[in-house]
């Protein structure tokens, strides 16, 4: 079940190449400064001018930050990630900006160069700041209200801006599209799997990732297995399979919208009463709360994290799976976006009991749990590297001292993220993916 780690050292090797290019901008110095300005000033709406105003400086975000806690460097503090936004805050917006004006420096595009490093290489959005915070300050919020400035500027990692225009604009992503998608399901179905695809009527529309095609075939695999375990009336599409959202994690609404609609039109054509998702952590907040945001009504269908579904399926009974036995020493992994933002935590631990393993939780662990720091894109940025690797030190520490064997986690990019460090600190515990341990051991 572990991934080839020749597919992914090669997969990353990819990635890599790609921050060696150089995507010239169009836009003068002074033209960034004042694009970017205006992204910012137009995302200064009244919750974000109290939040930027409520900052009591008790210094608690940085001891939930896991890039500060693995850097010790004040730059990493999550509140310092809004200084630029607050500089404009106070000048532009804020009662007292006559006064403010006399004292407070505008935005240079120094500032705009040192600020893109800080929302994007050392940010994963995973939101622990905002919880931790006594204030309760939506820092996460204000870091996407950032990287949207940037991304609008030309001023955001390579590797992001890349693969975010290529799915934008092409419906690929890593040159991996609904060809490559349709092609893989053929060659599974020569294995006698039964997959249904593109059907007219279907209860349940299933999506899968690029990452399922390239790295975790085992998954996907396991996916069609559980669905058709259960009886469901399911179906992929080949126009709106993708669950990834770069244009979600780069800040450009735009491509943000144009992935999310390719899903929605798939699921409303088959008259899909439920999404589920992928592994991909991103992808169910993206979908389930900004896909209506970006429709801009209700979405007609319920959207559900893997694991979600797993959960419900073994509590109604339909999902039955054989134990794989006490003497299997496992923890699990909280992917920030499912857990501590969507609110998933107990599903999974659900799915965990039921297949019978030897638990044994990090401390923290469910919405307190720390970052692996792949998450929001920082999995593609090759400049980042060095400090993702060293927050990678904090969570194996944290699974050594659980005493567990394996690691169980339901993201994709957690999964790339963890055999990173696996490869660079030659680890030897193995990751599983949730989903792809319940199709091994099915009933």
């Amino acid at each position: 079940m572990p991934v080839d780690m020749n597919v992914a050292q090669a997969f990353m090797e990819q990635v890599q190449e790609m921050g060696k290019m150089e995507v010239p901008s169009k836009l003068s110095d002074q033209e960034r400064v004042e694009t970017a300005k205006q992204v910012i000033r137009d995302g200064i709406n009244a919750q974000l001018a109290i939040d930027l105003e409520a900052c009591v400086h008790c210094g608690l975000c940085a001891e939930a930050c896991h890039f500060y806690l693995a850097s010790k460097d004040p730059k990493h503090t999550p509140i310092r990630k809004l200084d630029l936004m607050k500089r404009m805050y106070r000048r532009e917006r804020s009662p007292a900006r006559w006064l403010y004006r006399l004292f407070v420096k505008d935005v240079t595009i120094d500032d705009l160069n040192e600020w893109e490093e800080l929302v994007y290489d050392s940010c994963t959005v995973c939101m622990r700041c905002s919880l931790i915070c006594p204030m309760g300050i939506n820092i996460g919020g204000g870091v996407a209200v950032m990287r949207a400035a940037m991304r609008t500027a030309d001023l955001m990692p390579v590797e992001m801006r890349l693969v975010g225009q290529e799915q934008a604009e092409k419906g690929t992503i890593f040159g991996v599209g609904s060809e490559q998608f349709v092609q893989t399901l053929e060659e599974l179905r020569k294995t006698g799997l039964k997959i249904p695809l593109d059907e007219p009527e279907a209860d349940i529309l299933v999506l899968s990732a690029v990452t399922d095609i390239v790295l975790f075939k085992d998954t996907l695999v396991s996916t069609i297995k559980i669905m058709n375990h259960i009886g469901a009336k399911w179906t992929f599409s080949s126009q709106g399979y993708e669950s990834a959202n770069f244009g979600y994690m780069t800040g450009d609404q735009e491509w943000q919208c144009a992935a999310s609609k390719r899903v929605y039109d798939a699921a409303v054509a088959c008259g899909a009463k439920t999404v589920i998702v992928a592994e991909c952590g991103h992808s169910y907040p993206t979908l389930r709360w900004a896909g209506a945001e970006l429709m801009g009504k209700p979405l007609p269908f319920e959207v559900l994290a893997p694991s979600e579904f797993l959960g419900r399926e073994i509590q109604a009974g339909r999902l039955k799976v054989k134990p794989i036995g006490k003497q299997a020493k496992f923890t699990f992994h909280d992917p920030c976006k499912i857990g501590r933002i969507g609110g998933v935590v107990d599903a999974p631990r659900v799915v965990l009991d039921a297949l019978g393993v030897d638990l044994t939780e990090t401390e923290p662990h469910g919405v307190e749990n720390l970052c692996c720091g792949g998450g929001g894109g920082n999995f593609l940025i090759t400049r980042a590297l060095p400090l993702r690797l060293k927050v990678f030190e904090l969570k194996m520490k944290q699974f050594d001292d659980t005493g567990a064997e394996e690691v169980v986690t339901s993201c994709d990019s957690c999964m790339m993220n963890i055999m990173a460090g696996t490869m660079a600190h030659q680890w030897p515990k193995p990751t599983h993916s949730l989903m792809d341990l319940v199709g091994h051991h099915l009933a």
